[in-house]
């Protein structure tokens, strides 16, 4: 991903040292095993560690890519290099391994590690949500469906909405990295005939993995499709919360706003222009995290026990996909810690259509009545278009039906516009959705 939508922490993940550090101590670890299992001198395996537990330097990384220039191999460059680190005892290195042993088992290395960065991103972003929506949580605001007025919410409420999202997206995630961390050393086409199975069992241990059960030669895919999947479920929540900003700040609504800072400039053709710059920028990266989950599911099929067809996309969807999320997450979290909200504005809108929004009420206390619910429909509504046309607002056009007045005292009317009859179950609300 291009720095400006990256993140130090999360772009080091991805970086040829840390590759490199992790392909060491996975060949490290098993020679270690293999050691312990007399396959290799005790001598030699400490050798590897006393001579090639060395930081990969950028020199010892173009060392490594000068190799594979030439022999086209990654592994075998990175090999090679290790032996001249090492010396004679290096022919022990990767014995009864294979190049996706190495590969494999470090790419999900790399994907616990950046998972690990966006579980913290989302308890920050789930810290800022609880706390703005009980700052919020009796402000009422106008609920829409199909964008249409419809009945009165709180702000606090639609905050309380998202932070249930985000939660329910915590436990993909746990559930996606528990999917992800595991480890494959099963050497070719993955039936263990030059490596002892233990030798796996202790590098998974060693680096906080699972043994994979089998692995042809390759830790399968679906594992990884199910990864990408689950950010990109993120990502779309992203995207909703992002959009309800959006449509909040229009101009001929605006009950929240971006915080707009000191010296900020929203055009340069229109010095009046403050734009919601930020959650547009989170809808547009939303969109690239979600298209990495499709060449993440056509990874599943590769050919017998192993293909290639899967590295390009994985080299290019694990770092961009991880580091655009972890970016997303925390600009996410800035826009709601510093959301401007209006509540004075948002009561100018639950007034603007004269009454509508207790529609339903009435309709629901004429039925109590003895009214048929269908002729209570009817009554109701043609109040209600003649408030859509400017000629009145809905209770004092009630007031004058006799279809109503005959049922309904007038003291019994008024009662029913009363906005705390549609905010009195936040509280439960509340309660189920912070119960933890």
């Amino acid at each position: 991903m291009i720095p400006r939508y990256s993140r130090k922490q999360m772009t080091a993940i991805w970086e040829p040292a840390n590759k490199f550090r992790i392909w060491f101590e996975i060949e490290a670890h098993a020679a270690d095993k293999l050691a312990e299992l007399g396959v290799i001198p005790a001598e030699s395996a400490k050798l590897v560690w006393e001579k090639g537990n060395k930081p990969y330097t950028q020199d010892r990384i173009d060392r490594i890519d000068g190799i594979e220039a030439e022999v086209k191999h990654d592994v075998i460059a990175f090999l090679t290099e290790l032996a001249e680190q090492v010396g004679e005892e290096a022919r022990f290195v990767h014995q009864g391994m294979t190049s996706s042993d190495v590969l494999d088992t470090c790419f999900n290395v790399q994907l616990v590690q950046a998972t690990d960065i966006l579980l913290e991103d989302m308890d920050k972003l789930l810290a800022a949500l609880k706390k703005r929506a009980y700052e919020t949580k009796d402000v009422p605001c106008m609920g829409r469906s199909h964008g249409i007025h419809a009945e009165p919410v709180t702000f606090g409420l639609k905050l309380a909405t998202f932070y249930a999202e985000f939660d329910r997206n915590k436990k993909r995630l746990l559930a996606a990295r528990e999917e992800i961390a595991t480890c494959a050393i099963s050497g070719a086409v993955g039936t263990f005939a030059n490596i002892d199975p233990s030798v796996e069992e202790h590098v998974a241990a060693k680096l906080g993995l699972a043994p994979e059960p089998v692995s042809t030669q390759v830790i399968p895919r679906d594992r990884h499709a199910a990864y990408f999947a689950a950010l990109g479920v993120i990502a779309s929540s992203i995207e909703h919360l992002a959009t309800e900003i959006r449509h909040l700040q229009r101009t001929e609504v605006r009950e929240v706003e971006e915080f707009f800072s000191k010296g900020q400039k929203g055009s340069s053709a229109m010095p009046h222009k403050r734009n919601p710059v930020l959650t547009e920028n989170l809808t547009g990266l939303a969109r690239l995290v979600r298209s990495m989950a499709i060449p993440a599911m056509e990874n599943v099929a590769l050919w017998h026990e192993r293909d290639i067809s899967h590295s390009s996309v994985e080299r290019n969807i694990g770092p961009d996909a991880t580091v655009t999320l972890d970016f997303a997450l925390m600009r996410l979290t800035n826009v709601v810690e510093n959301l401007v909200i209006y509540p004075e504005r948002m009561d100018e809108i639950l007034n603007q259509m004269g009454g509508l929004v207790f529609s339903q009420r009435v309709l629901l206390t004429l039925t109590q009545y003895g009214v048929s619910r269908e002729d209570s429909y009817r009554i109701v509504q043609r109040n209600a278009m003649k408030v859509w046309n400017r000629e009145g607002d809905l209770l004092s056009l009630l007031k004058t039906d006799e279809d109503v007045t005959a049922r309904i005292p007038n003291d019994k009317l008024e009662a029913l516009f009363d906005l705390g009859y549609h905010t009195k179950h936040v509280d439960t609300i509340f309660a189920r959705v912070f119960a933890n």
